[in-house]
Formats: C-alpha cells, sequence, structure tokens
C-alpha cells in the first residue's frame, strides 16, 4: 500500500480531531490550554529490540502508544495527542496495516488520545516504528527525576518483572505453566501505564521515572539525577503470582538462587510501572491514591546522602550489581 492511500484509507479515518487537519497539511495545530505547560516524549521501537515480528499487530501499536504514556504519565501529565512514524517493511502488507491501525485507534480510544498526524517511509529490513506523544501538566507541575532529598521514602507501583519472563517465555528461553504464561506475555505485549494515577502524583511525589529499562536501572536515573543514593531492599520488590513462583519454581533453588531471579526480574525492564520517591509524611496519602486507583503501590526502600543505586538483601548486605538494566547497543532488550 502506497503512503497516501494509507493515509487516506486507514489514518485519516481515525485522526478526526481538528488538530490534526483530516492528514491533508504537513503540520498539526493545537491551542495548549491556558495555565499548562506542555510535556513531550518521544519513543522508538524497533522489530527484534522493544517487539518480536509475530506479535500481533494490534500488540505492536498499543504498545508503541503505550510505552509513550507511561513516560507522560511518570511527570504528572495527562496525555492529549500523538504523532506516529511509520518505518514500513514489505512484510506489512495491507491485511497487517489494517490490524495495526485498528488497534491504534482502540488504545487511543481507550485512553482518549487523538491521532494528530506522523509521517511513513519505507525502511529496511525490520519494521521501525517512533511515536511523539504530547500531554499537558499545571503550570509548574510536571516531575522529574531530580528534586528525591535524603529521607524519601521510594516506591513503586504494580508488580515488576512479568514483561521480562513473557519475553523469555515468546523466545522459548523459559517454560512457565499455562496460566502464568498467559499473564507475562500480556504484560509484555500489552503493558498497562500508569495514565490515571500520573496527574495525581504532583505535590506527592518529589521525583519520578516510567519504569522502561528495568526498576534498577531507572532508579539509580533518579539517583543520578537528584545526586543521592537510592536504596532499595530485594525483599520488597513486588512480583505477580507468576514472577513469585519462577523466582522458587525449583526444589534445587536455595535462597542465593532465588535472590539472583528476583535480581534479574529488577534489571529486565518493559515493566512501565512508575518508581517514584515522597517524604515519609505521606505515607498516609500514598496509602490513599492506591485505594483511589485501584492499584498497588509498594514502599521498597529508601534515599540517602551519597550516589548511585544499592541493592539491598534480605540480611541487609549490599548486593554485587552486574546489570542494572537495559542499555541500547547491547543485545536484544531483556536478554543478557
Amino acid at each position: 500500500m502506497r503512503e497516501f492511500e494509507l493515509i487516506g484509507r486507514l489514518l485519516a479515518p481515525i485522526a478526526r480531531a481538528p488538530e490534526a487537519r483530516g492528514l491533508k497539511d504537513d503540520v498539526a495545530v493545537w491551542s495548549a490550554p491556558a495555565g499548562c505547560e506542555v510535556v513531550l516524549t518521544k519513543d522508538m521501537a524497533a522489530e527484534g529490540v522493544h517487539f518480536l515480528a509475530d506479535d500481533p499487530p494490534e500488540a505492536i501499536a498499543a504498545k508503541l502508544l503505550r510505552v509513550n504514556l507511561s513516560d507522560l504519565a511518570s511527570k504528572g501529565a495527562v496525555p492529549r495527542g500523538v504523532l506516529l512514524g511509520l518505518g514500513l517493511t514489505p512484510a506489512q502488507d495491507e491485511p497487517w496495516l489494517r490490524r495495526f491501525t485498528e488497534g491504534l485507534a482502540a488504545d487511543l480510544a481507550r485512553h482518549d488520545v487523538q491521532l494528530w498526524g506522523g509521517d511513513t517511509i519505507r525502511a529496511g529490513e525490520r519494521l521501525v516504528l517512533s511515536l511523539t506523544a504530547i500531554g499537558t501538566a499545571p503550570h509548574g507541575a510536571a516531575l522529574s527525576r531530580a528534586h528525591a532529598r535524603a529521607g524519601d521514602d521510594v516506591y513503586v507501583t504494580g508488580t515488576i518483572g512479568d514483561a521480562w519472563l513473557g519475553l523469555q517465555v515468546l523466545t522459548g528461553a523459559l517454560d512457565l505453566p499455562p496460566a502464568h504464561r498467559a499473564a507475562v506475555v500480556q504484560r509484555y505485549r500489552w503493558p498497562e501505564p500508569r495514565v490515571a494515577l500520573g496527574p495525581a502524583l504532583p505535590g506527592i511525589a518529589r521525583a519520578s521515572a516510567d519504569v522502561s529499562d528495568g526498576l534498577l536501572a531507572d532508579a539509580r536515573h533518579i539517583a543520578a539525577a537528584s545526586g543521592v543514593r537510592v536504596v532499595l531492599e530485594a525483599a520488597r520488590l513486588p512480583l505477580s503470582d507468576a514472577a513469585a513462583a519462577w523466582v522458587d519454581a525449583d526444589a534445587g533453588v536455595g535462597a542465593a538462587d532465588s535472590l539472583s531471579r528476583r535480581v534479574q526480574l529488577a534489571s529486565g525492564g518493559d515493566d512501565y510501572e512508575i518508581v517514584f520517591t515522597a517524604s515519609p509524611r505521606d505515607r498516609e496519602t500514598v496509602l490513599g491514591l492506591c485505594q483511589r486507583f485501584g492499584i498497588r503501590i509498594s514502599r521498597i526502600g529508601r534515599v540517602e546522602a551519597g550516589e548511585g543505586l544499592m541493592l539491598l538483601g534480605p540480611d541487609g548486605t549490599a548486593l554485587a550489581l552486574t546489570k542494572l538494566g537495559y542499555e541500547h547497543g547491547g543485545s536484544r532488550r531483556g536478554q543478557d
């Protein structure tokens, strides 16, 4: 399908917002609400790095959107619109493109976000996608990785490690029981960004980041930006039933191996949860967020004077860490 045919037949019908100008112009035009600052983020997704070639097109579209919404949520921003970039190969035929755009349309509607524009090119041998998400936050309220203070508590939403387990299942590196397999594959393909919670964090969270590269890596990002040391406790890391079962799955797995598996889950990436710091005075307020939004928020550590990241074992001693998370330029995402 040629570019203008793709735009006219599949993308223009889902770009209904006036800002998009029917996708007949070279730009989108948007008037930001008064009293707000604009928050922008952009993520790229490459086949074999961020998704697998045989992932459903609907899931690829949804994940592309959701990872960007996760960035906005971690800054306390409300998503407004997106710009889509498609680097297509001959493998993306009309049925694939139709499923992709239908999945994107459904997820845009689910999150009340509008498609404002974008661009389409012919790429090389692998599909490459990008998405720019635009959101708003009250003036001066957008959160950052900076501003964590010594004495703060460290929290993370949801559970960690499920997406990494899902990737291992899909690539044949792990075999889990059917119910657990389905759960972790769902988390890998269909992450759930904390879009509702995010705008409630300003005024409570001091520093915040979305968990994309891995909990340990993203907690270290907060430490570096804030000029502090983040201390996490391995025993407090929140795990799903599937992840907890894998940690202690084999009869021969001893305490050291179970701990090693916990560290792997904390460095795997693709969780798209939010890690943030807050004053101990706000513990009841954070508990209120759990109840208000119906999500799990776990206190997993503290902030100290110093620098870097420290992960403590069950006996309180610091663990030697060789890998904190995914870095571009290394091997495939989520794998050693």
